[in-house]
C-alpha cells in the first residue's frame, strides 16, 4: 500500500507541470503575426500550441504584410512571428531595429530553396537553361501571354521581399526589354499559370519551398529549374553569393526561417525565448502540410486538426522543447 501511494505522489509530481498554477506563461496574453500567406498558418500555430502548454493565453495569428509585422513586432504591438526568412527579409528586419528590437535564437526551418522554372516541354526544345537567355526577344516571346512581345514572368506580391530580388535581377541580367515581372496576387497568378500548363502553353514562374506548387508542378518532370549567370541579390544580400558547393547558380541563397520575437518580450519571458530557439520542423512536413490544404483540407478545423496530428507523431520531440522551456523559467 505504501509503495502504491509513493508511486502516485511520484506521478502527481511528474505531472505537475502541466496543472500547475505557477506556469511561467499564466496570466500573458502573446500576439502571434504571420503574413496573409495561409500556409503559414501550419508553423505558427504550432508555436502557439507550445506556448499554451507553457501557460501562455495566445490569441489566434494577426495577418499583415511583412514589413509593417516587423514594424508591429519592434514596436511591442505583437509577440513573434515563425516566418522570418533568413536572408531573404534581411533589408525588413534591419529596417524595422535589427537585432536591437528583435530576439532571434534558432533555426526553425533549414532548406528553403526559391528560384525561377519554366515547363519542361518548351526547356528541352529551345535548349533553355539559364534566365538570361530570355534577353533573346524570340525565346521571351514563347512566355508571352498577353501579346505585348515580352515574356510574362509570374513573379512575387508586393512586400514579400522577393519582389525586390527579382526586380534586380531583371535589371541587373539585361531582362528589362523583354521579361516583363508580373506582381499581385501570387495565388491567383500561380493558378493562372498552372491552367496555362494545363493547356499545353510555355511557362516562365517564380516559386519558393515549402509551398504546394511544387506538388503542382514537380521540378524535374513537369518543370525545369533555371540558372542565373552570376550572383545579383540587392540591399542588405548584396554580397551574398548564390552559387551552389556543385557549382549550380538559381539566384537565390537557400534560406532558413526563424522565429522572430519582440526582444524586452522574450528577455522578460525566458521560457518563451527557450522554446523559440529549440523548436525545429521539417520543411518536408510543411510540403505535406501545404499539400493537404491545397487538396481542400484549408478549413480552419483541417488546419487545427494538422497541429495537433503533428504534435501526436511528435509527442517525445514536443514534450521536450516544453521541459526545456519550463527549465529555463526556473
Amino acid at each position: 500500500m505504501r509503495k502504491t501511494a509513493l508511486l502516485a505522489a511520484a506521478f502527481s509530481t511528474l505531472a505537475l507541470p502541466a496543472f500547475a498554477a505557477d506556469l511561467p506563461g499564466k496570466g500573458i496574453t502573446v500576439k502571434p503575426i504571420q503574413s496573409t500567406i495561409s500556409e503559414e498558418t501550419f508553423q505558427t500555430l504550432l508555436v502557439s500550441r507550445a506556448l499554451e502548454k507553457l501557460g501562455y493565453t495566445v490569441d489566434e495569428p494577426g495577418e499583415v504584410d511583412y514589413n509593417v509585422g516587423y514594424t508591429s513586432l519592434a514596436a511591442g504591438d505583437a509577440t513573434f512571428t515563425a516566418v522570418n526568412w533568413q536572408p531573404l527579409h534581411d533589408d525588413m528586419y534591419k529596417a524595422a531595429g535589427g537585432d536591437a528590437k528583435f530576439s532571434r535564437q534558432g533555426t526553425y526551418v533549414q532548406g528553403a530553396a526559391q528560384g525561377y522554372l519554366i515547363d519542361k516541354k518548351t526547356a528541352e526544345k529551345y535548349h533553355i537553361t539559364r534566365i538570361d537567355q530570355l534577353k533573346d526577344p524570340e525565346l521571351a516571346k514563347l512566355f508571352d501571354s498577353n501579346n505585348d512581345g515580352k515574356a510574362d514572368l509570374t513573379g512575387c506580391t508586393p512586400g514579400w521581399g522577393c519582389e525586390a530580388v527579382i526586380n534586380h535581377q531583371i535589371k541587373a541580367y539585361g531582362l528589362s526589354n523583354t521579361v516583363e515581372h508580373n506582381q499581385g496576387n501570387y495565388s491567383a497568378m500561380i493558378a493562372d499559370t498552372i491552367s496555362r500548363f494545363k493547356e499545353g502553353k510555355p511557362i516562365l514562374y517564380y516559386t519558393w519551398t515549402p509551398y504546394w506548387v511544387s506538388d503542382k508542378l514537380v521540378p524535374g518532370r513537369d518543370v525545369v529549374w533555371l540558372q542565373v549567370p552570376f550572383s545579383a541579390m540587392p540591399g542588405e544580400q548584396k554580397a551574398l553569393d548564390t552559387k551552389l558547393p556543385n557549382g549550380a547558380n538559381y539566384g537565390f541563397p537557400v534560406n532558413s526561417m526563424h522565429i522572430v520575437a519582440n526582444k524586452a518580450w522574450a528577455e522578460k519571458n525566458p521560457a518563451a525565448a527557450k522554446l523559440f530557439a529549440e523548436m525545429k520542423l521539417p520543411l518536408a512536413d510543411i510540403n505535406a502540410q501545404n499539400a493537404r490544404m491545397q487538396q481542400g483540407q484549408s478549413s480552419e478545423a483541417d488546419i487545427n486538426a494538422q497541429v495537433n496530428g503533428w504534435i501526436k507523431a511528435h509527442q517525445a520531440q514536443f514534450d521536450g522543447w516544453i521541459n526545456d522551456a519550463l527549465a529555463a523559467a526556473k
